[in-house]
């Protein structure tokens, strides 16, 4: 059986990265040709499909993934993340200081993505508990549930932008749907699970936590930052592009608008490519140039972004040759046979899929990539709203993070916590954020 053989491919994957310690793009290297010669693919069509789904899958991301890190680095480098942060922090208040950090996380998680985003904000948030001495975990649990949502919903993360370009999805309405979900999903993880956790687990409510392993971080005096406005605008002007393009085009199907130029130039404007580069441009212009950066400085930063995403870029590839194997291999079409005529939803479909993956793979990106090589073969017999496949894959890959996530342990060794604490914590929050997720997919699925 063709779900036998992913089964084992899979154990053998956990094998190599947990017990041979091997690189993960490695690994899902041998996999993939492993996997492929035991399906019975022709020899000569392996190296060909590995080729092909690492180059398909790289060719849609590396373009959103390298500018959004640049974009992000850019306002981290130039204080812009700090001044949203602190400056929310002002204007909410102390007794407000939680939703201050959950919508500061928020839109600096739209713009960096989640392990630039923890590591930036982390030592603030051990500032602002200090200053107000509130528990680092009560601000802690809001700020990574809002960096996970987005990390998990919003383009231009890795996972919803390539499984975007997967599926075919509309990666501008995937971007719309995804804030409709994410708002109330990060307002059930962040604020009101804090709650619970509180009375799960009281005692890691009193940690002192320990970033030292983060080194000595960059800190602003705030009038050294750039304005919060100009902050704001630059860190959510991606959003802001893509959106108006998505809701344009909407309107356009809905009114039965007739195409013109201006349409057009809208819709390439919004495209996320272009929408990306003008972000940056802007970027470079207002937390560079405008603040009389030298143009050698404000590029070091975009040369560092792009080398520390390097590796980061190689796994999603050898996630994209794994995912074509399973489809060329014709994996997908016996899922896709094997659930023919069912009434499962392909949403349901493939949050079950994503979660098993995440659970047994523990990178979330490469459970999204795999799910979609199997889920791919059905949706052409379904007429369900793509976008809102990619997202239920996105809530999927989240759920459960647990020992074999590198998030599970940098928020245990951040947080000063017991594996236990941790679990009652951090893999519970991720798996709120999953399944609340799903419930507003589906919810939503009755009106789009």
């Amino acid at each position: 059986m063709p779900l036998v053989i992913v089964g084992i491919g899979i154990i053998a994957l956990l094998i190599l990265i947990m017990f041979f310690k091997l690189n993960t793009f490695v690994s899902l290297i041998i996999v993939s040709f492993g996997v492929a010669l035991v399906l019975g693919m022709p020899l000569d069509e392996i190296v060909k499909t590995i080729e092909a789904g690492l180059g398909g899958t790289l060719g849609h991301l590396a373009l959103i993934f390298g500018l959004g890190a640049m974009l992000g680095k850019l306002i981290a480098d130039a204080g812009g993340a700090q001044r949203i942060a602190m400056t929310l922090v002002d204007k909410f208040g102390e007794k407000r200081i939680q939703w201050a950090v959950v919508v500061a996380s928020f839109i600096i998680g739209v713009a960096l993505f989640f392990e630039v985003g923890l590591v930036l904000l982390i030592p603030i948030v051990f500032a602002i508990s200090r200053q107000l001495k509130v528990s680092i975990l009560y601000l802690g649990i809001p700020m990574t549930a809002a960096l996970s949502v987005t990390h998990g919903f919003l383009p231009p993360h890795p996972g919803p932008t390539v499984i975007a370009g997967e599926f075919g999805a509309n990666i501008g309405e995937v971007l719309l749907y995804g804030f409709i979900i994410a708002v109330p999903t990060v307002i059930i993880a962040g604020p009101i699970f804090t709650k619970i956790a509180q009375r799960l687990v009281p005692e890691s409510f009193t940690k002192a936590g320990d970033i030292a392993s983060l080194g000595e971080q960059k800190t602003f005096k705030i009038e050294d930052t750039p304005g919060f406005g100009i902050s704001v605008f630059t860190a959510l002007l991606p959003v802001i592009l893509m959106s108006i393009a998505t809701i344009i085009t909407l309107l356009q199907k809905t009114m039965g608008f007739d195409d013109n130029g201006f349409l057009a130039a809208v819709r390439f404007i919004g495209e996320a490519g272009t929408a990306m580069l003008i972000s940056l441009l802007v970027a470079v212009y207002t937390m560079g140039v405008a603040r009389n950066i030298p143009i050698k400085t404000v590029m070091d930063s975009c040369t560092t972004a792009i080398s520390h995403i390097g590796m980061m870029l190689l796994i999603i590839g050898g996630g994209g040759a794994f995912k074509q194997v399973l489809i060329n291999g014709g994996v997908g079409d016996y899922v896709a046979e094997l659930f023919n005529g069912t009434n499962l939803s392909p949403i349901l479909l493939a949050w079950i899929i994503a979660a098993i993956l995440r659970i047994s793979l523990g990178s979330a990106t490469v459970a999204a990539l795999t799910t979609a090589g199997l889920v791919i073969p059905m949706l052409g017999q379904s007429d369900v709203n793509l976008a809102l496949v990619v997202l239920a894959t996105g809530a999927g890959s989240l759920v459960a993070s647990h020992v074999n996530d590198a998030g599970f342990w940098m928020f245990k060794e951040y947080f000063g916590l017991s594996m236990k604490e941790t679990f009652a914590t951090w893999t519970l929050l991720e798996t709120i954020i999953s399944v609340a997720g799903l419930g507003f997919i589906l919810l939503l699925s009755l009106f789009v």
